[in-house]
């Protein structure tokens, strides 16, 4: 097929089949997910049949271990990084703190972090207080009207002192889509490790990490049709170099090194299911390959299904004098996720637009620190509209008739 079939990923969603939800458009994806259908089976069976001390003799405790492996084996594979290159956790908030931990024991005295005021306060707030044992944070500021960042400005705060660069794939306010690659190449010729947070870019395609160079790569499963999980990505060399925050008896395990805490079995086996799903979606589409081929297939057919959709949007939105549209009006260099503020706070507009069956949100999304670099009030919020694959054009063109009513 050359486009993404729409029709069949929605029919893999329960949500768009139950009656509480009929008429009512999801325009909140970047708050969290749907989940899709693999992902309701394996927890389900996995609470009726597998809940159980996992890695025991017996055959239901097999299967519960076997379950937890396949999640991460095969997710792994479609991210391009060996199996204990990757691990799970309660949150990708969580996930953070637990790195930026392993990093305070690890830097020395005059060692710099780098952190942007782009970013979700997640990977943001942990290295920042790294500065209460002395070490260095320096901010790499976005462009106050556009919210962009600007790669030259980075190299200005790079050398022999920064020993981890910190940044968000895309902003969960701005959208827009950094240039992973090109930021990691400069972070590595310094010397420097990158740690990106993919929370908000992930559920518009998992992206292969081996190739784009990320040291750490983290993002959340219930926002990518999963479980409530963190899942964090980190490469050998760094993993094995900094402490190890879990168990003394976990420390050569890489992928229990920075997961003190015990797993929650059962999202953990759960969380296959979103491989299932992008299997199911790629045979559907005649992508085959390897697990990380046919996940890159899935990708692109996902971001050309959602900038489609997108630009009628942005260039509605770019057109109102009421409104101030954040972060970029090419829908190829942004992510679904479309901020507006307004005269009003956006949580007001939100509760407007569901009288006209449009789920939205409004406030500051733990985006304070980009608002406020931007000039937004954080009283006020913005406004924002977000969505992914299983969007159609008709709920956009429903969600536009609803912006003339309600702005």
């Amino acid at each position: 097929m050359s486009g993404l079939d729409s029709e069949f990923a929605r029919a893999q969603f329960p949500a768009f089949a139950e009656p509480s939800l009929r008429g009512q458009a999801f325009f909140e994806n970047a708050g969290g997910s749907y989940t899709c259908q693999p992902v309701i089976d394996r927890l389900e069976r996995y609470y009726r049949q597998r809940k159980v001390q996992p890695y025991g003799p017996y055959e239901a405790s097999r299967l519960a271990g076997e379950e937890m492996d396949e999640a991460r084996t095969r997710l792994s594979a479609m991210l391009g990084v060996a199996p204990d290159e990757l691990s799970f956790g309660p949150s990708t908030t969580q996930n953070t703190y637990v790195l930026a931990q392993a990093f305070r024991q690890w830097m020395e005295p005059g060692d710099a972090v780098v952190v942007t005021d782009q970013d979700h306060e997640a990977n943001s707030g942990p290295w920042r207080r790294l500065a209460e044992d002395g070490f260095e944070i320096r901010e790499w500021k976005i462009d106050p009207e556009t919210g962009m960042l600007r790669l030259e400005q980075l190299e200005d705060l790079l050398d022999e002192r920064v020993r981890l660069v910190c940044f968000p794939h895309c902003s969960n306010i701005v959208g827009a889509i950094n240039p992973v690659v090109e930021i990691t190449a400069a972070a590595h010729a310094a010397g420097a490790f990158v740690c990106v947070d993919g929370v908000s870019y992930a559920p518009h395609g998992f992206v292969n990490v081996g190739e784009i160079g990320a040291d750490i790569y983290l993002f959340s499963a219930y926002k990518t049709y999963g479980p409530h999980q963190g899942i964090m990505t980190i490469r050998r060399e760094l993993g094995e170099m900094l402490p190890n925050q879990g168990h003394w008896f976990n420390g050569d395990a890489l992928y229990k090194r920075f997961t003190p805490a015990g797993p929650d079995h059962a999202q953990v086996a759960a969380s296959a299911g979103m491989a299932d799903y992008y299997d199911g979606v790629a045979a559907h589409h005649g992508i085959g390959g390897d697990a990380a081929a046919r996940t890159a297939g899935v990708h692109d057919l996902m971001r050309a299904h959602e900038t489609a959709l997108l630009q009628p949007m942005l260039d509605y939105l770019a057109d109102k004098n009421s409104v101030r549209l954040i972060g970029p009006r090419e829908a190829a260099q942004k992510a679904p996720t479309v901020a507006v503020e307004l005269k009003e706070p956006g949580i007001e507009a939100a509760r407007r637009l569901a009288e006209h069956g449009i789920m939205a949100g409004g406030g500051d999304f733990y985006g304070a620190r980009p608002l406020r670099a931007m000039g937004v009030d954080l009283d006020k919020g913005v406004l924002r509209l977000s969505f992914v694959h299983y969007t159609e054009k008709d709920e956009i063109e429903k969600l536009l008739k609803a912006l003339d009513a309600c702005l």
